[in-house]
């Protein structure tokens, strides 16, 4: 009933739109008829050509009115009219002129038609097109005009095809917050050029003498093409000019996935990852949508950072069932909640499970018998395994060891572990276990026709526990910024970077293989603290202190991604190499892991460390 209702009254009101515009374009060409006579005989009309303003008032009413309601120039918002209404205008003007002048022409010799100035015809319809214009355009020029007091003085940098389209948004918003002053672009021949009525001022190292001439309180970075270089010296000019607020239009091929018009609903604050100077992922969505397409997946530790981001970009791909599975059921409860919403069309499982509980890994695989398993679920935070060895050793070994037995006796056509550069000679539990893991996989890879697949990197940004949202935490309670070490370094990788690269990963492996992820340049985690708390609009050392607390438990200066014996071999994508791993006895492991598995159970903590060391020779706990 109340959807009804609303319907009913959407009707209702655009019916009396409707009619208001009629009647308004009604007195507009009687108005405009009387005007043209006025003009061509400067006010003083004979009164013998009354008969013929009434005759042209009629025939225009009967003509120009359809004309007009055809060419969908009743079926529009006021705020949003633009060039395309412009253009429907002056195209049905030109239409119900000609059609008139016809009209005329053939009834030239009946009185009504006849004896009066033809000119008044042209006339009568220039005034016509000015007053209909007029009225559909008058609230876009009222905003654009009477809107700019009070609001933010803002310099657009990037004077391209994104940046005319934020320009153009910001003219279209009833509630817009921006006043635009102009543009900055590094495109020489732009300088100078005025876009909608905006000049282009200079380049982009320009920014910061724009900003203090023209009193420019924010910026919006118009550039999804750009490169982290670029968009660093424009965030870095603003903040010479003491800009705090920064918005960002997103990469292009966010751009593109999400939206097909760039609009004022995209842009975005400045974040970390808008600053890493990465190249752009190609990726073979052919092959991807072959792997994943139409199957049952399984993503275990599905409520976590990784694992989350993964169901939505699986999901992406149109898979006939998706499983997920965690043991956080909050988190379960969310995610699923989120992918219904957002993939209505795809049958999701939610699973509340432990991977230590064999049993119920039997039951589940046995119920739903999936194809593909990207195994996510880790316990990851290093310092705190250091604490609890036989928690990481239980879930990250033996939880590995449950699935993929159990997804090697139901037949999955792949299993995708997920590792980390923590694997490569570690100085953790937390890293010997994720090692241990892959070393299950190459074991278990060679008994069935399950492919078992490892794939590595790095520290992901903003993911749960990780070092940015600590950071901005303690930025946001006014420091300090706790720092392990100075000159301590870290790969980086986006969440949904990684993600794609991990289903490409799965997509190309044979089975067997650890895939290392190109995780472009290591960051200082000190220029990491710096760029932050420049982000937050202040400034290191200054508003907000660094301190440091000397390096935790388990952890190194910098990680590696590789050993030294490992080396790399190339693979189709630039972006995917593949370690050459040594082979794995399987009779020395299972020994190995049978003694682990009783002395974990006995909370040993020292013997678990001893025990990992016999497994993994280049794990030195620190």
């Amino acid at each position: 009933m109340i959807d009804i209702s609303k319907e009913f009254f959407m009707e209702k009101r655009s019916l009396l739109r409707l009619i208001f515009f009629l009647f308004l374009d009604a007195i507009f060409i009687a108005v405009s008829v009387f005007l043209a006579f006025a003009v061509r005989f400067e006010l003083d009309i004979p009164s013998q050509y009354y008969t013929n303003i009434w005759g042209i008032i009629i025939l225009a009413l009967v003509v120009t009115l359809p004309i007009i309601y055809l060419s969908k120039l009743y079926h529009f918002t006021w705020i949003y009219v633009s060039t395309e209404e412009l253009v429907s205008l002056i195209r049905a003007m030109a239409l119900s002129f000609l059609m008139i002048a016809a009209v005329f022409f053939v009834l030239k010799e009946h009185p009504v038609f006849s004896g009066f100035p033809r000119s008044t015809l042209f006339i009568s319809y220039f005034f016509i097109f000015i007053f209909t214009g007029l009225a559909r355009f008058s609230k876009r020029i009222y905003l654009q005009i009477n809107t700019k007091r009070g609001k933010e003085r803002t310099l657009i940098v990037g004077a391209g095809r994104a940046g005319e389209q934020i320009l153009r948004n910001i003219f279209n918003s009833v509630t817009k917050i921006y006043n635009p002053i102009g543009f900055v672009d590094d495109d020489p021949t732009k300088k100078g050029i005025l876009i909608h009525g905006l000049r282009v001022f200079g380049r982009i190292e320009d920014i910061a003498n724009v900003a203090k001439k023209e009193k420019i309180e924010g910026i919006i970075i118009a550039l999804p093409s750009a490169g982290a270089e670029v968009i660093k010296l424009a965030v870095e000019e603003g903040r010479k000019a003491g800009i705090k607020k920064i918005k960002i239009v997103p990469a292009m091929e966010d751009v593109i996935s999400g939206k097909n018009r760039i609009g004022m609903d995209i842009l975005k604050d400045l974040e970390m990852d808008d600053l890493l100077n990465r190249e752009p992922i190609v990726l073979d969505r052919g092959l991807i949508e072959n792997f994943l397409k139409g199957k049952k997946i399984l993503i275990t530790g599905a409520a976590g950072s990784i694992g989350s981001e993964l169901c939505r970009q699986v999901a992406k791909f149109n898979p006939f069932l998706l499983l997920v599975l965690d043991q956080d059921e909050t988190g379960i409860f969310n995610i699923s909640g989120d992918l219904n919403e957002e993939f209505p069309n795809i049958k999701i499982v939610s699973l509340v499970a432990d991977i230590q509980d064999k049993d119920k890994l039997d039951k589940i695989f046995s119920q739903y018998n999936p194809n593909i398993v990207f195994h996510a679920a880790a316990y990851k935070h290093v310092p705190l395994m250091e604490e609890y060895p036989e928690e990481a050793v239980k879930n990250n070994i033996f939880g590995t060891l449950n699935l993929a037995s159990v997804s090697l006796s139901n037949k999955a056509d792949k299993f995708v572990f997920i590792s980390t550069d923590k694997a490569v000679n570690p100085t953790s539990v937390m890293g010997a276990t994720k090692r241990t893991g892959e070393m299950i996989c190459q074991v278990f890879n060679q008994k069935n026709s399950t492919k078992f697949i490892s794939v590595r990197f790095g520290n992901v940004l903003g993911s749960r526990g990780s070092v940015i949202p600590i950071f901005r935490e303690q930025i946001k309670r006014g420091g300090p910024v706790k720092i392990t070490n100075s000159e301590m370094e870290r790969y980086f990788m986006i969440t949904s970077e990684a993600c794609l690269l991990v289903m490409q990963s799965g997509a190309m492996g044979h089975g067997g293989e650890v895939f290392v992820l190109d995780m472009g340049d290591p960051v200082k985690i000190m220029d990491l603290a710096k760029d932050l708390i420049r982000m937050a609009g202040l400034e290191p050392d200054k508003d907000i202190p660094i301190v440091f607390i000397g390096s935790r438990p388990g952890e190194k200066l910098f990680e590696e991604l590789l050993t030294a014996e490992e080396g790399t071999v190339s693979t189709v994508n630039k972006k995917i190499f593949m370690a050459k791993l040594s082979n794995v006895d399987e009779y020395k492991l299972n020994e190995a892991l049978e003694k682990l598995r009783e002395t974990a159970r006995m909370n040993n903590k020292e013997e678990i460390v001893n025990f990992l060391k016999t497994i993994i020779p280049t794990y030195k706990n620190n």
